[in-house]
C-alpha cells in the first residue's frame, strides 16, 4: 500500500493582473488568539495514485480515507450557532463608516455623528446654572449682585465662568460678571468672554459699553474676530449710529477679516438709511466678487432703498440680480418688495410679482395683503382691489383689523360705497377683526364725502352707544358731511361732543369749518360756525373779519394773510387759501377774491397754475375749489385780452386744465368751469381728444378780445 502524505491545505486567493484598484485578500496567514481553537484541514494522497475526480471524492465513505466534506463536518458543528441568543450576539457588529477614497478624511469630527452627553462635558453644569438664575433673579444693584457672587457653588474656572456668564439674560448683570472675572485674575481673557458680553449688551442698546470693550481688546492685544466686529457694527446700527457702523467696517476690512452674512446685511442697512446708494452697490459688488452669497435679507435692504426713492430701475436690478443668482424670495422679502413698488408708483408690476409669490407656494400674510391694497386704492384700481377681496375671502387668507381697514379707506378713496357696507358687516360678524374706531371712522368718510347725511348720523350714534370715542379724522368728515347738507346746527353739536371727548382741531379740520363757513348764508349759521372755529383757531377768525371790511387795505390784508400761513401745516395752505377766496365770492367781493389769489400764487401755493411752451399757453384750475377756479380764469382771460391788446406774440393753441373727476364723489369742476365760460362768452370748447381740457386757437381768442370792450372782458 502506498504511503500517504498528510499535506495542509494553504489557499490562496489572486485577482485579475488587469483589475488594478480591487483589493487583495488572504495574501498572508493570519495569526489566531490563543483562546481560540486552532483547526488543520489535512489531504491525504497516495503518491502514486491517480487523483479521482470531485465525484468520487464526495461519495467516498471509507473512515481511514475520509473526503473533504466530511472532514468539514466537524467545522459546521463547532463554529456556527446553535441558538438564537448565541446568532444574535454575532451578529450585533458595529456599523461600518463609509470612507470616500476620492476625498481627503475629515479633519474635524462631525458632531452630528458623535453625540455628546450634555454634562459630559462639565459635571457642574446644573448646579452653575441654578446659580445664573439666582443672578438673574437678585436684585438689580451692585451690591445685591456682588452678595450673590460670594454663593457661587464652584470655583470660576474658566468653563464654570463663560457657563454662567451665557446664561446671564440682563446686560446689566453680564456686565457686572464679566468686570467681576476681570478682577479675579484666574485665566486670561479671551475673545469669546467680550463676544459673549457684547451680545447681552447689544440686546441694551449699550454701543458705549461696546466700543470701550473693544477698545480694550486692543489696548491689551486681544484678537478682535469676525463676531466681535459682526456685534459691534449690528449694534451701532440698532442705536442709529450710522456713522459708528461705517467706522467699524472699514476697520474690519483693513484687517483683512471677510465679514459675513450678517454683517454685510447690516452694513448694506446703514449705506442705504444714510442714503449712499453708490456705496451700498459698490459693496455689493465687492461682497459678490469676492465669494459672498446675498441672502434674502440683503435682497429687502436693496429693495426698501429704492423703493423709498422710488427707483423702479433699482427694483428691477433686484429682481433680476435674484433671478441670476438663484435666490429664491421669502415672504419677509416679497412684502419688502411690493412696498417699494407702491412707492415707485407700480401697480402693474406689483401685482405680477403678488402672482409669482402665490405661484410660488408662499401665502401671503396681512402685511402682503395691506401693501398690495393700498397700492391698488393709490392708483384708483377699483377692480382689481374687489378681485383681491374675493380672492382673499374665498381662500381664507389672513385678514386683521389693520387689512379690514386698509380695504375700508380704499372704498372711501375710490368711492365704493356698496362695497365698503359689505366690508363693514363682515368685519362686525369676525371674530378676528372687529370694528374699531378707524373703522367706523373710515365709514364716515365714505357717508361724509357722498353726502349721506341719515347714514352718518346713524353710524355716529352707534359708534357712540358702543364706546368709542370720535377721533379728529371722524370729526372731519361729519362736519364735512353736514356742512354739505347744510346742516349746521348738527354741526355745531358734532363739534361740541368731539371736544368734549379730548378732541384737539387741527388743521384739517380747521380747513373743513372754514368751507362750512363758505357755505353759509348772511345769518345766524355764519356766527356759529366761526365760533367753532374760534375754539380751533382764533387768529384765522380774525382774518376772515379783516378780509370782508370794505376799509381793509391791500398791505394790511397782505400781512394778516402771511400770519395765517405761516402759522398753518403745509398741507393746509392751499385748502386755506381756495376756502378764503370761496367766501370772497359768496360775500360777493370779487376784487378781494383776485387779491387773495394774487398772494396765494406770490406765496407758492399755487405752482404749476400757470404753464407755458411755444405751442401752447394752459392753465391748470385742478389744485382750486370752484370759486377759487372762477377767479383764476377770470384773472387768466383779462391778462390774455392785454398781451393781444399790445399784441404781442402768442402761440397757437390755449388750454384750461380741469381734470376728468375719476372720484365718484369729486365735485363737478368740468361743469363749473364750463358754465362760467359761457357766462364770460369766452371762445373756449370742451376737447374731444383730450379729456378734462377746453380748447381755444389764438385766432378765436383774438376774435373775442376785439368783439368786446376792455371793462367787459372780466
Amino acid at each position: 500500500m502506498a504511503a500517504t502524505l498528510s499535506t495542509a491545505i494553504d489557499v490562496h486567493f489572486t485577482g485579475p493582473k488587469t483589475d488594478t484598484k480591487r483589493p487583495i485578500f488572504f495574501t498572508k496567514h493570519q495569526r489566531h488568539s490563543p483562546t481560540r481553537r486552532r483547526f488543520t484541514i489535512y489531504c491525504n494522497s497516495l503518491s502514486k495514485s491517480p487523483l479521482k475526480s470531485p465525484q468520487n471524492l464526495s461519495e467516498s465513505t471509507n473512515p481511514k480515507n475520509p473526503s473533504l466534506s466530511d472532514q468539514l463536518k466537524p467545522l459546521s458543528a463547532t463554529t456556527l450557532p446553535t441558538t438564537t441568543k448565541e446568532q444574535t450576539h454575532l451578529l450585533s457588529n458595529p456599523k461600518s463608516i463609509w470612507v470616500n477614497p476620492a476625498r481627503p478624511k475629515r479633519s474635524v469630527i462631525s458632531l452630528q455623528r458623535h453625540k455628546r452627553s450634555l454634562y459630559s462635558y462639565n459635571p457642574n453644569v446644573r448646579e452653575l446654572r441654578l446659580f445664573a438664575q439666582k443672578l438673574n433673579n437678585c436684585e438689580d444693584t451692585e451690591s445685591a449682585f456682588l452678595a450673590v457672587l460670594e454663593e457661587i457653588p464652584h470655583p470660576p474656572t474658566r468653563e464654570n465662568a463663560l457657563l454662567i456668564l451665557n446664561s446671564l439674560k440682563p446686560w446689566q448683570k453680564a456686565h457686572l460678571f464679566f468686570n467681576w472675572i476681570k478682577t479675579q485674575n484666574l485665566f486670561p481673557m479671551e475673545t469669546i468672554f467680550y463676544n459673549v458680553t457684547m451680545k447681552s449688551l447689544r440686546f441694551g442698546r449699550q454701543f458705549q459699553l461696546i466700543e470701550e470693550l473693544a477698545n480694550e481688546m486692543v489696548s491689551n492685544e486681544i484678537v478682535l474676530d469676525n463676531i466681535t466686529y459682526s456685534t459691534i457694527i449690528t449694534c451701532a446700527k440698532r442705536c442709529n449710529l450710522f456713522d459708528k457702523a461705517v467706522e467699524w467696517f472699514e476697520r474690519m476690512y483693513k484687517t483683512g477679516l471677510m465679514p459675513d452674512e450678517v454683517t454685510y446685511s447690516a452694513i448694506l442697512d446703514v449705506y442705504a438709511k444714510l442714503g449712499k446708494v453708490e456705496d451700498v452697490l459698490s459693496l455689493y459688488e465687492r461682497g459678490v466678487a469676492s465669494g459672498w452669497r446675498p441672502d434674502p435679507i440683503a435682497f429687502s435692504v436693496l429693495g426698501k432703498m429704492f423703493g423709498e426713492n422710488g427707483d423702479y430701475d433699482g427694483i428691477r436690478y433686484v429682481l433680476q440680480e435674484m433671478k441670476s443668482l438663484g435666490v429664491q424670495p421669502n415672504l419677509v422679502l416679497y412684502n419688502t418688495l411690493l412696498e417699494a413698488m407702491g412707492k415707485a408708483g407700480k401697480p402693474g408690476l406689483a401685482r405680477t410679482l403678488f402672482d409669482e409669490m402665490v405661484d410660488s407656494g408662499l401665502t401671503p400674510n396681512e402685511k402682503t395683503l395691506t401693501a398690495l391694497i393700498k397700492i391698488y386704492g393709490k392708483a384708483k384700481w377699483a377692480k382689481d382691489a374687489m378681485q383681491l377681496w374675493e380672492r382673499m375671502r374665498s381662500n381664507k387668507w389672513p385678514m386683521d383689523f389693520i387689512l379690514n381697514n386698509t380695504l375700508l379707506n380704499m372704498c372711501a378713496d375710490i368711492g365704493l360705497e356698496e362695497e365698503a357696507e359689505k366690508l363693514f358687516e363682515d368685519m362686525k360678524v369676525s371674530e378676528n377683526s372687529r370694528p374699531d374706531s378707524w373703522s367706523y371712522t373710515a365709514m364716515l368718510n365714505i357717508y361724509g364725502s357722498g353726502g349721506k347725511v341719515h347714514k352718518a348720523i346713524e353710524l355716529f350714534e352707534e359708534m357712540t352707544d358702543l364706546g368709542f370715542e370720535l377721533n379728529v379724522m371722524g370729526c372731519t368728515c361729519l362736519i364735512q358731511c353736514f356742512a354739505k347738507a347744510r346742516r349746521f346746527d348738527d354741526l355745531v353739536r358734532v363739534f361740541g361732543v368731539a371736544v368734549e371727548q379730548g378732541v384737539k382741531p387741527d388743521d384739517r379740520l380747521c380747513g373743513c369749518l372754514l368751507s362750512a363757513v363758505s357755505l353759509c348764508e348772511e345769518g345766524e349759521d355764519v356766527e356759529k360756525v366761526l365760533a367753532c372755529l374760534h375754539q380751533a383757531n382764533p387768529e384765522l377768525v380774525a382774518f376772515v373779519k379783516l378780509i370782508q371790511e370794505e376799509g381793509s387795505s391791500f398791505e394790511t390784508v397782505k400781512e394778516g394773510f402771511r400770519s395765517v400761513i405761516s402759522n398753518s401745516l403745509d398741507d393746509a395752505r392751499r385748502p386755506f387759501c381756495n376756502c378764503l377766496i370761496d367766501i370772497c365770492r359768496n360775500r360777493n367781493l370779487p376784487e378781494r377774491a383776485h387779491e387773495l389769489l394774487y398772494l396765494g400764487t406770490v406765496y407758492g401755493l399755487y405752482p404749476s397754475l400757470h404753464n407755458r411752451t411755444a405751442a401752447e399757453w394752459s392753465l391748470d384750475v385742478r389744485s382750486l375749489s370752484i370759486g377759487a377756479a372762477h377767479t383764476a380764469l377770470e384773472e387768466w382771460m383779462g391778462t390774455l385780452a392785454k398781451i393781444v391788446r399790445r399784441q404781442e406774440a402768442l402761440p397757437e393753441l390755449f388750454l384750461a386744465r380741469t381734470g376728468t373727476g375719476t372720484h365718484k364723489f369729486a365735485q363737478g369742476m368740468t361743469s363749473a368751469v364750463a358754465s362760467h365760460l359761457e357766462k364770460l362768452a369766452a371762445p373756449f370748447s370742451q376737447s374731444e381728444e383730450r379729456a378734462g381740457c377746453f380748447v381755444a386757437t389764438r385766432d378765436d381768442l383774438v376774435l373775442w378780445v376785439h368783439s368786446r370792450t376792455p371793462s367787459t372782458v372780466v
